[in-house]
């Protein structure tokens, strides 16, 4: 029985015969790839296949108004090209992300999706590199040392602008907008995890919406970064190859397509050899990430009880918290973004390492840094978008916070100015042996009129900013 009657058709490549199923729209250089790199399940995301497919349509687009691409070569590779886009044919993007560091395998892994289907759609045999091929027409111009750094800033980008950014920005709205449903309610503050004087619980609130508010603008200055990109220095940063004009002409039709500012670098020998750019964009995602934990666990230690612990905020009750124990409750949706925080923190150490990796004229870890990026953003927006529907637009204020602040030792504190500060402590120590509240024992202790210490001890008044 014959290969092609198995299923099989014969490629040849620049090392010899490749057996490829007949089905597939790869070639020769996929297949041994894929029989090369058979590591994980882990495949790049929708987000790069996109990108790169992007890529290679504008860049058809540009060869032929440069006049180095057949007119009818050029539509056939563009509908192909878009078909990438639209995610039509993400089946045959079938690589480890574990694989040659420069991404060359899946370079090349597009380039042969989008010759065979253009061949396919100009009435050739699928496989033989004509009238479209490979290398000589979808890769015109560019080389993978160029495309995949490229790839990675591109859609890390749309996934920054198209999801991250919009999930942040309806956290912070959610966090104001409980800012102020919490502003009258006075509770007590804590520091090093002890009773500290008063604070609203929208001043907390408050917080939490500056941090997200700060980390959407540490993201946007991350995004600068990532709209300079590597194309047009092909192998080694020289452009050796390529026509001067191509790949800003090639940035010029990315940036109208997705909206979004899209620029070559003005530096090829740094965009090549290293990754700084992703390394700092990761690093604003691992401070969203930081923000997100502390966020999160604030709230868990809030709502935590509800008869033996704080109780001060009542979280939205989603399913049975435990298989034993009836009743039970737990905060789930905190928990599992801070489960996403660990997660994030793990990918920017991969990226850290991965980003010094660059031995002289390429980084060679680009695959894994384009996988652990994508990731960040993809589970900080989702983990994002999740708490803020699922969690704290659901969340209540309790009277157990303000029930304490009467009982709270640091209300001394206000009593400090008028006594001084070993009389307050004395009062303070006194109040935790008995019982007794500050107020009952500043009019045991000292000469402060009962209208005085009502006013030092205005418990609204001390959260006054």
């Amino acid at each position: 029985m014959s290969d092609q009657e198995r299923g099989f058709r014969i490629e040849r490549d620049s090392m010899g015969e490749v057996k490829v199923p007949e089905d597939a729209l790869y070639g020769a250089q996929t297949q041994r790839a894929k029989e090369n790199f058979p590591i994980s399940d882990l495949r790049f995301p929708r987000r790069f296949i996109q990108a790169l497919g992007a890529i290679k349509l504008e860049a058809a687009n540009v060869n032929h108004e440069l006049g180095l691409l057949d007119g009818r070569i050029k539509d056939a590779i563009v509908a192909a090209a878009e078909e990438v886009v639209e995610g039509r044919l993400d089946d045959q993007f079938v690589l480890d992300v574990f694989q040659t560091g420069s991404g060359t395998s899946t370079n090349m892994n597009a380039n042969e999706v989008i010759s065979n289907r253009a061949i396919e759609i100009l009435g050739g045999e699928r496989g033989s590199r004509d009238p479209v091929h490979p290398n000589d027409h979808v890769n015109k111009g560019q080389s993978s040392n160029d495309v995949i750094p490229t790839a990675i800033h591109l859609s890390a980008l749309l996934a920054v602008n198209e999801d991250l950014i919009p999930a942040l920005e309806g956290l912070q709205r959610a966090l104001e907008e409980k800012a102020r449903e919490f502003d009258d309610v006075v509770k007590t503050g804590r520091t090093h995890l002890q009773d500290a004087t008063p604070i609203r619980l929208g001043q907390e609130f408050q917080g939490y919406a500056g941090q997200i508010e700060r980390g959407i603008e540490r993201v946007r200055k991350a995004a600068e970064g990532l709209s300079e990109v590597a194309l047009g220095g092909t192998a080694v940063g020289t452009g050796v190859n390529t026509h001067p004009e191509f790949a800003s002409r090639v940035c010029e039709r990315l940036s109208r397509r997705f909206g979004i500012e899209i620029r070559e670098t003005g530096n090829h020998f740094q965009a090549q050899s290293a990754m700084d750019a992703a390394v700092f964009a990761s690093g604003a995602m691992k401070t969203v990430a930081a923000s997100l934990m502390k966020i999160s666990n604030d709230i868990r230690w809030m709502g935590c009880g509800p008869r033996a612990g704080f109780a001060e905020i009542a979280l939205p009750e989603l399913q049975p918290g435990s298989s034993i124990m009836p009743g039970k409750v737990n905060p789930v949706i905190a928990e599992s973004v801070t489960m996403v925080c660990a997660q994030v923190y793990g990918d920017d150490a991969t990226i850290a390492l991965a980003g010094q990796s660059g031995n002289f004229e390429l980084n060679v870890m680009l695959p894994v840094i384009a996988h652990n990026l994508l990731e960040e953003i993809t589970l900080l927006a989702n983990a994002s978008a999740n708490l803020t529907t699922r969690c704290v637009t659901g969340i209540k204020a309790t009277e157990r916070g303000p029930e304490l602040v009467e009982k709270g030792l640091m209300l001394a504190t206000a009593l400090a100015p008028e006594i001084g500060y070993d009389k307050a402590a004395e009062i303070a120590k006194e109040a935790y042996r008995t019982g007794k509240t500050i107020r009952e024992l500043a009019r045991e202790k000292t000469d402060l009129s009962e209208e005085r210490i009502a006013e030092l001890l205005d418990a609204r008044r001390m959260t006054e900013v």
